[in-house]
């Protein structure tokens, strides 16, 4: 059977694209600054004294990591309206999105916690400084630095795991790659121009991160000055 291409079906969608990709870019942009921010006091918790902490932590950890993140999205989309809280399609992905990340940042950023030089911390103790000031002022930076290219990868692998948010009708990319596949029934061309756009938000997002990496974590005895 012979097969036609017709790669003008793109074009005339070429909206419906740009709306569905913006939509991956805020969600995908969204749920990787709060789900970082879950990370760093995740991890921040992880190291406490207090054992409850501790335990509730990693309990939402273990349950995360250890369940679908489509079961995960089904469950707050159509569960919690039986408990009486009710949210839009967007609302429930980007929260879905947050908390599924937020347990892998958490895991991650501990990791880099735990490479810090113990005699960083033992120096901040000696300084007279709060639990919680020696991970902001000693611990946090080198641990960020140490797993940054660690997180710019879970980042990418939220943001290609966007795609199943469509299965709660969010009209992000993939939801409207189904739209127009069951419109022009041209599935070949349809898919290929959504993989490519993936691909290029992904290394939009790697380009930004390198970027960021440069500024905030520069190589040392980069001083920008020439040697006397």
């Amino acid at each position: 059977m012979e097969y036609v291409f017709q790669f003008g079906v793109i074009w005339q969608g070429r909206d419906a694209f740009l709306s569905g990709a913006l939509l991956t870019l805020q969600l995908s942009a969204e749920s990787m600054l709060l789900g970082v921010t879950i990370g760093i006091l995740g991890a921040w918790a992880k190291t406490s004294r207090l054992a409850v902490l501790r335990g509730v932590v990693q309990a939402y950890v273990e349950l995360v990591r250890n369940t679908p993140f489509l079961v995960q999205l089904l469950l707050i989309y159509f569960g919690l309206p039986r408990l009486g809280v009710r949210m839009s399609p967007d609302s429930a992905a980007l929260l879905a999105m947050v908390i599924n990340l937020g347990a892998y940042a958490t895991e991650i950023v501990r990791a880099g916690v735990e490479a810090v030089p113990h005699g960083q911390i033992e120096a901040g103790r000696a300084l007279g400084l709060r639990s919680w000031q020696i991970f902001r002022f000693v611990v946090l930076i080198p641990a960020l630095e140490t797993v940054f290219p660690a997180l710019c990868s879970q980042f990418i692998l939220v943001m290609l795991g966007s795609s199943v948010v469509s299965a709660i009708s969010v009209e992000e990319l993939t939801a409207i790659a189904n739209t127009l596949q069951s419109q022009t029934f041209r599935p070949f061309e349809i898919y290929l121009a959504v993989g490519a756009i993936y691909v290029v938000i992904a290394l939009a997002f790697e380009a930004a991160f390198g970027g960021v990496e440069r500024i905030l974590f520069p190589p040392k005895g980069a001083s920008g000055q020439a040697p006397s």
